[in-house]
């Protein structure tokens, strides 16, 4: 039981708060008014910041449910779209609401024709994360009056407006990245093309010749979005709902969840993975690989392997092992080297009673980063597609926290530096 920090016996009461499922949480608001003291959760590990109905993760028993939704249900049966709409609105569409939002998506996927010019101010060989950010940001000075800024004044309309931008405008955004760095001619989006579809045709297609869609490289694109869409409250969600709780932009506020995302802690970790394989080179190579990563003095990481959140299987790490099959098959790289060095690395770890027991099972980076490079898209694009598919969740979860109006976010420190002291009298004192 927690006393007042004068000591006194007087006894603290906080309530306890219940979700719809998982744990029961401690409200700590009253905490310091009552005992004068703040928690301390470096990371915020163990600390709820918000009430969200979006998306639920029991890492212990490796579920994932948005909306309520399982997301192996969600990857088999719904497309990218409905599950961004899933996300936003709490309802998967029905067919009215399905074809009127992927016609919406179309009509605002193309960009101002001056975001062009953004991209002359990039070196080429700029980091492709760079560039999107700096240029979604710059959308900003174009929708301003889009999601305004001051919250009060930002409409149910204004809201849907920008969720709408952002998910459409994002495909081609990225795919304008690639090509500039490439020196390639920009493409624009194509009416009668899928999301995914779309995505493909601007990376891919070329203006003089005819450009047709593989529907296994599409579908398998499609599923890789799905399964990035949303993840609760990691880093660049959190960060997208703080800066979007000081009213600021919603183009500025995902611009801050992407630069959020570059980390190769977060949304750099597929990139990872493969320059792991890289470096063990062949199934020879795993045991001298795996012998430097259980001594933990020698610093070499086992990259694709093990969750914050997740204890047991990440449950999109088994559907993005199907995909990356399917895909290497339709390509005729169902007998990829990096692929046998992939699954021999993942039957070796699940094997080792070091990985055993500490829980530390493939997640969804582990295959995603090969399934990308097989279909053609350089590792330095990995994050800026997760990007694309997270919009989806960043919108949702930033339409979702100003309708809470819970504040401004103001974590507080536990400060450790030194107690108040005065400046020498001579300092600054010219003799």
């Amino acid at each position: 039981m927690l006393c007042k920090a004068d000591d006194s016996a007087q006894p603290i009461h906080l309530d306890s708060m219940e979700g719809q499922i998982g744990p029961d949480v401690v409200d700590m608001r009253g905490l310091y008014k009552q005992a004068g003291v703040f928690s301390y959760d470096p990371g915020f590990a163990n600390t709820a910041a918000c009430q969200s109905a979006i998306t639920y993760i029991d890492g212990e028993e490796g579920i994932l449910l948005h909306r309520g939704y399982p997301i192996e249900q969600l990857c088999e049966k719904a497309s990218f779209t409905d599950v961004a709409w899933l996300l936003s609105h709490g309802e998967l569409p029905d067919a009215r609401q399905k074809v009127r939002f992927e016609q919406g998506l179309m009509a605002e996927a193309h960009l101002h024709e001056q975001i062009r010019n953004f991209f002359n101010g990039f070196r080429r060989d700029s980091h492709p994360m760079a560039m999107l950010c700096g240029t979604l940001a710059g959308l900003s000075s174009f929708y301003g009056n889009q999601g305004a800024d001051q919250r009060h004044r930002i409409t149910p309309e204004e809201r849907e407006m920008s969720t709408l931008r952002l998910v459409a405008k994002m495909p081609t955004l990225a795919a304008w990245v690639y090509r500039y760095s490439r020196g390639l001619p920009l493409i624009y989006p194509r009416p009668g093309l899928s999301y995914a579809e779309n995505c493909l045709h601007m990376l891919f297609s070329m203006p003089e010749a005819p450009w047709a869609v593989n529907p296994v490289l599409a579908r398998a694109f499609d599923r890789i979005l799905i399964l990035h869409a949303d993840h609760g409250q990691n880093v660049s969600t959190s960060t997208v709902r703080t800066v979007g709780s000081t009213g600021v932009n919603p183009f500025a506020c995902i611009a801050a969840g992407v630069a959020a995302l570059w980390g190769p802690a977060h949304g750099g970790a597929n990139e990872a993975v493969l320059d792991m394989l890289d470096e063990i080179g062949t199934v020879d190579g795993i045991p001298d690989f795996m012998n430097r990563v259980r001594n933990q003095k020698d610093g070499t990481r086992l990259m694709g392997f093990g969750h914050r959140v997740y204890k047991k299987l990440d449950p999109r790490a088994g559907l993005m092992r199907r995909i990356c099959h399917e895909v290497l098959a339709e390509l005729g790289m169902d007998h990829d080297p990096r692929l046998e060095l992939a699954l021999k690395l993942e039957e070796t770890a699940l094997n080792d009673e070091y990985f055993i027991s500490r829980r530390l099972y493939p997640n969804v980076d582990f295959y995603s980063g090969i399934i990308l490079r097989a279909m053609g898209i350089p590792s330095s694009m990995f994050t800026v597609f997760f990007a694309v598919a997270r919009t989806a969740g960043w919108v949702a979860q930033w339409k979702e926290m100003l309708e809470s109006r819970p504040g401004i976010s103001r974590p507080r420190a536990l400060y450790v530096g030194p107690t108040r002291r005065d400046v020498p009298p001579s300092y600054g004192v010219e003799g």
